[in-house]
């Protein structure tokens, strides 16, 4: 069976979404333009490790993913932009397996431990099926595991 994929976590989110070029001043043939979709994890990377400067490790701890799993974000990202400026493609942002809170969990049936995000809205526990879940943290802000409760 296949890995999940974990829930990258964004802390800044784009205003702006659609990247439009305009070759030689001729900006009126929208419709002609091809695009390019950046992942809202991918321009996150690009963020930490481009403008913020953080390490591989520290952009990785950030988003709450490995820093394999950084790397390959960034790559793919930066292989994106580059292919739109050198093609002359637009970039549209949007999309991906992102989330603003992510929320580790232990169930107090087993004792296992897992990460979940607040749009996953996971009841129950991987191991053992227990919906006898509650936030790992010492001092949860959000009462994260309220969401359950529904």
């Amino acid at each position: 069976m296949a890995r999940p994929v974990k829930w990258r976590k964004v802390e800044h989110f784009p205003k702006e979404t659609y990247f439009l070029p305009c070759p030689k001043g001729n900006c009126h043939r929208f419709e002609d333009v091809a695009e390019v979709e950046l992942k809202i994890e991918e321009l996150e990377a690009i963020r930490l490790k481009d403008i913020e400067g953080l390490t591989q490790e520290e952009g990785a701890r950030r988003m709450e993913i490995s820093r394999q799993t950084f790397q390959n974000v960034l790559d793919e990202a930066r292989r994106k932009v580059a292919t739109a400026l050198v093609e002359g493609k637009a970039i549209s942002v949007g999309g991906g397996h992102y989330t603003k809170n992510v929320c580790k969990l232990k169930c107090q049936n087993c004792g296992g431990e897992f990460d979940t995000s607040y749009e996953q809205r996971e009841i129950t526990c991987r191991k053992c099926g227990s919906m006898d879940i509650t936030c790992s943290k010492k001092r949860c802000r959000t009462n994260c595991t309220d969401y359950t409760k529904d």
